[in-house]
């Protein structure tokens, strides 16, 4: 009922704080990467680290769902599901701290903050403090409607894509509408980048969909119509199965949009946001929750090719062994980011039993 955007998760960081300290784990490390924290069992003696990450923050999309629990911040809802993902590793806890005693590993809970904006495990990574709780092996999932509830959807290697948002600022001179000619109209230069960015996926994928450039928007000047505009943008979104392939596209978009800029004699400045990472499955990390789940009696889906979408548990991967998954909301469940969203609570036990059948089986 109280969702904060990325970025902005203090309550949610002081609520789930409250949370934790009620089962009093070994440590707890409070504002981790910004409104992150580590919950941590085991501190002392121990084999391996073990982390289980969740993702707190939510996003900017008015909620329409009429449930009693629904969003009190106008404009922010948890519709991707976040709030569920803390909620198993909640309930996780409860069940660490049970068999506290006998643990021979040392297990960390992550609460992750701003996953949609691609900051929040990159701003993890970079605290400190992080080195102090490095894992051996770490493990995270995401609700995913369109499958069966309470499947586990599986894939080795890559599992989701790797991402980022550019956008191509051009700027010349405006003029007089009457006499362009005394002007620099970036137009023409945003009407080629435009064609140019829908053909750049073409040079590295034969008939798939593992590279896609998505146009998310374009602008030139201001609706005055005695002006012809002086300056302009192309913004969109690559996605690729690989780091690989993405920088290459980056790299030929770049190239593309630099010599557009000297055919119309015009300046460029380009700008990446929301870079992610593709996250990749490591194999041991993998056959651990492969082991788990069949263990677990729980239903399996095996998807052919990794998902379009991204999630920034690709930079843990980068650097650590883990392992990602999904867990099935149901055929017919709204998708994600739609506006009547609702996280299915029951699959709250079925995440909590997935993460406590991983521990009983990590050697």
């Amino acid at each position: 009922m109280h969702p904060e955007l990325s970025g902005h998760e203090s309550h949610t960081h002081d609520f789930l704080l409250k949370q934790l300290n009620q089962l009093s784990p070994d440590k707890i490390v409070k504002n981790l990467g910004g409104n992150g924290l580590a919950a941590i069992f085991n501190n002392q003696n121990y084999d391996k680290t073990i982390m289980f990450r969740c993702d707190i923050d939510a996003l900017p999309i008015a909620e329409k769902n009429t449930v009693e629990y629904k969003s009190k911040n106008p404009g922010t809802a948890h519709l991707c599901g976040h709030d569920g993902h803390s909620t198993i590793l909640l309930g996780f806890a409860e069940q660490v701290n049970e068999i506290r005693n006998n643990l021979k590993n040392r297990i960390v809970l992550l609460f992750q903050p701003a996953e949609e904006t691609a900051q929040g495990a990159k701003a993890i990574l970079q605290d400190k403090r992080f080195a102090e709780i490095e894992p051996d092996f770490i493990f995270g999932l995401h609700n995913l409607p369109g499958f069966e509830r309470h499947s586990v959807i599986l894939r080795e290697n890559i599992f989701a894509s790797a991402s980022v948002g550019m956008i191509f600022r051009f700027t010349g001179a405006t003029s007089h509408a009457a006499h362009p000619e005394n002007g620099k109209n970036p137009a023409l230069a945003i009407a080629q980048m435009i064609q140019s960015l829908y053909a750049i996926p073409q040079q590295f994928t034969a008939f798939n969909n593992a590279n896609l450039i998505t146009i998310i928007q374009a602008k030139v000047g201001e609706r005055a119509f005695g002006t012809s505009a002086g300056e302009g943008l192309v913004a969109a979104t690559f996605r690729s199965h690989t780091n690989q392939d993405l920088e290459k596209m980056k790299e030929q978009a770049r190239k593309t949009a630099a010599n557009l800029a000297v055919i119309f004699d015009l300046k460029l400045v380009v700008e990446d946001v929301e870079e992610f990472s593709a996250t990749k499955n490591h194999p041991k990390a993998f056959q651990y929750l492969e082991k788990a789940v069949q263990k677990s009696g729980l239903g399996t889906k095996r998807v052919a090719n990794p998902f379009p979408w991204s999630e920034d548990f690709g930079f843990y991967t980068e650097k650590y062994k883990g392992c990602f998954f999904g867990l099935g909301s149901g055929k017919e469940h709204p998708q994600l980011h739609n506006h009547d969203y609702d996280f299915p609570d029951e699959l709250i036990p079925t995440g909590i039993k997935i993460f406590a059948t991983l521990l009983d089986n990590l050697e």
